[in-house]
């Protein structure tokens, strides 16, 4: 009688592990979605030469000889494209602004994007805007306040103005320091000529 007890708890025993081993045969995932990875970082893109070209003085760009001094309106989100994410329409490198060494920079920021902040400052980057730079401006005051709030300083509608001496002729570059403006391209090129040049290339 022993020995016939034994063969029925066998495979009841079996039974049990096959169950346990298969779950409750209700379809993998429906209870808990499967995780995804957070796909791997891109790695640091190369930024465009800087543009070519004659320069030419546009609308926005004014620059007094006699008072030594330069007055540019910078507008971010001044279209749709990228997203508003723009200075002037351009995005990426498309244009290189030049002051002349030793003058006075006045930059009034006007944001018209509908929706998000932005702001600019002088920056030593030039080839990985992957990640916004640290927020330290070449020169003095060349930045606006609060540069990496979304909810302080350049909020839709707002015009925020820096003014700083280009007492450093050099390659530099105009950034919104908002995480992840300058990953997808909102950034300018910034000259400080030696050569006394004035105005703006890639128009």
């Amino acid at each position: 009688a022993a020995e016939h007890a034994m063969k029925r708890i066998i495979p009841i025993l079996s039974i049990s592990v096959s169950f346990l081993a298969c779950g409750d045969g209700r379809e993998s995932g429906t209870e808990e979605p499967a995780r995804v990875e957070a796909p791997a970082p891109a790695p640091p893109v190369s930024a465009p030469a800087s543009p070519s070209g004659p320069l030419s003085i546009p609308g926005w760009y004014a620059y007094d000889d006699a008072a030594n001094s330069v007055h540019i309106t910078l507008v971010a989100g001044e279209t749709d494209r990228n997203n508003y994410w723009n200075y002037n329409g351009a995005i990426r490198g498309e244009l290189d602004i030049t002051v002349p060494l030793g003058t006075t920079v006045t930059i009034d920021m006007v944001n018209n994007d509908p929706a998000m902040a932005h702001s600019v400052g002088v920056s030593a980057e030039l080839e990985n805007f992957g990640a916004p730079p640290a927020p330290i401006p070449v020169f003095e005051g060349a930045i606006t306040p609060d540069p990496q709030s979304m909810t302080v300083g350049g909020l839709p509608g707002e015009t925020q103005t820096m003014t700083f001496v280009a007492d450093a002729a050099g390659e530099y570059s105009l950034v919104c320091y908002i995480p992840g403006h300058s990953a997808v391209g909102m950034w300018l090129y910034f000259t400080v000529s030696a050569d006394g040049e004035a105005g703006v290339q890639g128009l």
